[in-house]
């Protein structure tokens, strides 16, 4: 396999990284610490959908990652 079959897909890698910043937001609202940053984010609701938001971009991401996978995959045959 080569490098370039090795790459993560440029889409796969920003919904991975807008997941990751999602999570430590996330954490900061459940520390009770997101009303220094917003007052909307001192509800304790917003850490729970900064959490979900990270799971489903985290998943979105996934997708690109498997299609490039197994296209390198069916080209190696």
């Amino acid at each position: 396999m080569s490098a370039d079959q090795r790459r993560l897909p440029l889409s796969a890698l920003v919904l991975f990284v807008l997941a990751a910043l999602c999570m430590v937001l996330a954490v900061i609202c459940f520390a009770g610490a997101g009303g220094q940053l917003h007052p909307v984010l001192a509800e304790p609701i917003a850490g729970l959908a900064f959490l979900v938001s990270a799971v489903a971009l985290a998943g979105s991401g996934a997708f690109p990652l498997v299609i490039s996978r197994l296209a390198a995959k069916d080209e190696a045959q």
